[in-house]
Formats: structure tokens, C-alpha cells, sequence
């Protein structure tokens, strides 16, 4: 069997996309999010027509959309992700930067642990702007191919016959028709109603998991002076401890409009920070970056959020499924924002269903392929943050097996990551969703954290 590792590195290649065969009629993708919007992508290579079905009527411009209520919040696209957008659109970053984006190399990025600078390693970048920006640019290039389109109107069902889908139930205006379709990819988001459409027809609905992360989210927007600024996206967070501290991270980033785009998070009982004066004031605890980017103009009110929890359902454990469905996105797995997963794993589903749309497979039997594929990525990611939210005293688990031993190792490497730049790439390289989290386990990786620890005095033994 082959290795997660080697089916995430042929994922998240930079390669061009080729050999793309039309293997369909139409595909329906339900929801108009990036997920949805990356899907539609990948299936125009595929299908003879796309139709996005989305309930929303989507704006033209970069600006907010019902569906997504955290889309004011800093939204992070990682290497990993920057990556597969340039497959998927090519000169998209030109296009960004054009639009008044910050490209972000590794030396315009600064990570802070517990008020110490980390070392850059020197090769992974960011794409810095509003989270609208982005899909805006996504959704006119997806929109500007000639076999997509939108149609606005409510989902509210499947049709299946001999096993497979075979439409969409939507609803408009009093109006209720089918959609018929060849497949049909659920981007649903988080509320996504397919495990209830499964079911009422007598198929399985996937189980889902859930972790309780219990984090609050405060954004402010001030003006910024300098149009290419030296330091163009930051994020501080400190060591969990008993008590949660009012400001648990940061993070700042450049984007477009001359903005800066501040978010901090906090964990527990606490109450929101809503009041400007305050927000400044967290500001000026955290390093120089920060009193800086908040001394400028407000603009607009400070913008609030609340996730309970981390959640996922595994389709990949279904026995029973119907062909020519499969569900991505946040429909699939949502994680804890903090750690800023989700439009990298966006674009990595995106990956997944080009990988196995390209295998030709039999459409007339459920997607096992894509949904194997995609686990790899949602494994990943879930490993990354919930790793990194056990380690909080306030999250109960649940742990899983060989989980103290683990935390342990990954201890040792963040601690090098620190001070050390040869650690330092490998471990963004993972946190950065560019390589399997499988690859820390390397014991050339351990071996050489161990020793840039104990030479700067680090505790190296597991404690009981």
C-alpha cells in the first residue's frame, strides 16, 4: 500500500495539471464557497458543463457573502495552498499582487513563541489579503470558463437511481425543479445537509467527529502607511498554560486597500474583546509589529467570532455510498481557525478529485479513489491541530493512542524550530501544508532537535 506521505508529496505538487479527459456530461457543485468554487474548477477539464449551485447571489466584487459569516476574519493561505492555485490558475499570484495583494516571501514573515523570534527558514511564502479578496479572484477566474456557471437557487435534495446520483433537487421563487447531473460534488460547508439526504433515502450518513476547542476571535482593520512594508504578516502565540491568557496568538498580515489585518484569539471563559481601546492595548503586549500596525486609522468596528469546536465526518469509512457523489471542504473537515488549514485544504481536496478524475475511474461505482486521496489530506491537517489543541489544559481529548509519546516528540521539534533553521524548514514545511506531518518522524529530524536543545539547555525527557 502505498504511503501517506508519497500520496500527500504528488498532492501538493507544483506540476502542471495534463491529461485531463472529459469523462461526463454535467457536474453540480453544491455552494458557491472556495471549496466549491476550486471543485468547479478542477471538473471543467472534465465535464462538458458545470453548474455551481449556490442560494446566495455572489458578489462581483471582493466583498463579504451571507454563507460565510467568518470571512472578515484573517484567513492565512499557506505555501501548500499558494501552490496549487498556481496549477489551477496560472498567473494567479500576478493577478493578486496586481489587485493590491502582498506576496509575502519567507523574510517578510515573522513568527514569535512566547515573545522570542523564530529563525525564517529561508522557503515558504504567503499570499497576504482579505479573505473576499482571494475568492473573489478565485470565482472570476473559475466564472470566465466557458462551460461554468451559476445558477442561484436552494438545494434541497438528491435524486438517486441504481445506486449512483443522479440530480439535484432546487428551489427558487415557489419554483421546485431537478437538476440533472453526471456528478455531483457537495461544498456545503460546515451545515452541509448531505448526511441528512443520505440517510432519508436509505443510505449511510457519515459519523462525525468532533473536538471541543471553545475559541473567540477578535479582527480590526487599521489604515497602513506603507504601501510594500518590510515586515508583511506576523503571528505571536504563546505557551498553553492553566490559565488561559487574554490573548492565547496574533497574527497580522499586509492586504490589500493600504490595510493591516489584526486577529487575536483566546481561549476559555472569557469575554470578547470588542472594545477598540482594549484591542490596542492587547496590541501593545504583543512584539513592535503589532503597537505599530494598531496606531494607524481604524477602520471599521473590532469583529468578533466564536468556534466551538473542530469537526470532521468520515466518508472514507462508509461501506455503503452512492456513485458519483462526493463532498469536499469544510463539508468534509473544519478545523480550529487558528492554525489557519482551511483554504490550503481547500486546494488540496481541489488536488485529490483532479488526481482521481485523471485515473479515469469508473464513475458508476462510488469514489473510493477521491475519498482515499482526501483522507490523506484531512489526516494531516486534523493531526496538526488537534495535536497542537490537546496540548491545551482545557481540552479534555479525546487523546489518541501513543499520544504522550508523540507530544513529546513534537515538543522537541518546535522547540528547535525555534533557533535552528535546518528544523526549521521541515517543520514549516508540514505546519505550512506543504509535507505530511510523517515526516517529522524522520529520527535525523528528532536527533538533530535533541541536540539543538540540549545545547541550549532545553528539557529533553519526557515528562510523566
Amino acid at each position: 500500500m502505498e504511503s501517506a506521505a508519497r500520496v500527500f508529496a504528488r498532492l501538493s505538487t507544483d506540476k502542471p495539471i495534463t491529461n485531463t479527459d472529459v469523462l461526463m456530461g454535467k457536474a453540480v457543485v453544491l455552494g458557491g464557497s472556495l471549496a466549491g468554487m476550486l471543485a468547479a474548477r478542477v471538473l471543467s477539464d472534465h465535464a462538458e458543463s458545470v453548474v455551481i449551485v449556490e442560494r446566495d447571489v455572489l458578489p462581483g466584487t471582493a466583498a463579504p457573502r451571507p454563507g460565510t459569516p467568518h470571512d472578515g476574519q484573517l484567513h492565512t493561505l499557506m505555501h501548500g495552498g499558494r501552490m496549487q492555485l498556481r496549477r489551477l490558475f496560472p498567473g494567479f499570484e500576478d493577478e493578486a499582487r496586481a489587485g493590491g495583494a502582498i506576496i509575502s516571501s519567507p523574510y517578510t514573515i515573522r513568527a514569535y513563541a512566547d515573545g522570542v523570534p523564530k529563525v525564517s527558514d529561508g522557503t515558504m511564502g504567503l499570499i497576504s489579503s482579505s479573505r473576499p479578496f482571494l475568492e473573489s479572484l478565485v470565482r472570476r477566474r473559475t466564472l470566465a470558463l466557458p462551460n461554468v456557471k451559476v445558477l442561484t437557487c436552494r438545494a434541497r435534495g438528491l435524486e438517486f437511481r441504481a445506486g449512483a446520483v443522479t440530480g439535484v433537487r432546487c428551489g427558487a421563487d415557489g419554483d421546485e425543479w431537478t437538476e440533472e447531473a453526471d456528478f455531483v460534488v457537495d461544498a456545503m460547508g460546515r451545515a452541509s445537509k448531505l448526511g441528512d439526504w443520505l440517510e432519508r433515502n436509505g443510505w449511510q450518513r457519515p459519523a462525525m467527529r468532533r473536538m471541543a476547542i471553545d475559541i473567540d476571535y477578535a479582527t480590526g482593520y487599521f489604515r497602513r502607511t506603507d504601501a510594500d512594508p518590510e515586515l508583511a504578516a506576523a503571528i505571536a502565540y504563546r505557551t498553553p498554560t492553566a490559565t488561559p491568557p487574554r490573548v492565547a496568538s496574533g497574527a497580522i498580515t499586509a492586504i490589500e486597500g493600504d490595510r493591516w489585518l489584526i486577529t487575536l484569539a483566546n481561549y476559555g471563559k472569557q469575554p470578547p474583546i470588542r472594545d477598540v481601546a482594549e484591542f490596542r492595548k492587547l496590541c501593545g503586549e504583543l512584539p513592535p509589529v503589532y503597537r505599530e500596525a494598531v496606531a494607524g486609522d481604524q477602520l471599521g468596528e473590532i469583529l468578533p467570532y466564536h468556534q466551538a469546536d473542530s469537526r470532521r465526518r468520515d466518508f472514507h469509512l462508509l461501506t455503503r455510498f452512492p456513485a458519483r457523489l462526493i463532498s469536499v471542504g469544510d463539508a468534509v473537515a473544519s478545523f480550529n481557525p487558528i492554525y489557519g488549514q482551511g483554504m490550503s485544504s481547500a486546494t488540496l481536496h481541489a488536488s485529490a478529485l483532479s488526481e482521481y478524475l485523471r485515473s479515469r475511474p469508473d464513475l458508476d461505482a462510488p469514489a473510493r479513489g477521491f475519498f482515499a486521496r482526501q483522507r490523506v489530506v484531512v489526516d494531516a491537517a486534523w493531526q496538526i491541530s488537534t495535536a497542537a489543541d490537546l496540548a491545551r489544559p482545557d481540552v479534555m481529548g479525546p487523546y489518541p493512542r501513543g499520544y504522550r509519546l508523540s507530544k513529546w516528540f513534537a515538543e522537541q521539534i518546535a522547540a528547535a524550530s525555534i533557533t535552528d533553521r535546518s528544523v526549521a524548514v521541515r517543520f514549516n514545511s508540514v505546519t505550512y501544508m506543504r509535507t505530511h506531518p510523517s515526516s517529522l518522524a524522520a529520527p535525523s529530524t528528532l536527533l538533530r532537535a535533541l541536540r539543538v536543545n540540549r545545547s541550549q539547555g532545553k528539557p529533553q525527557r519526557e515528562k510523566g
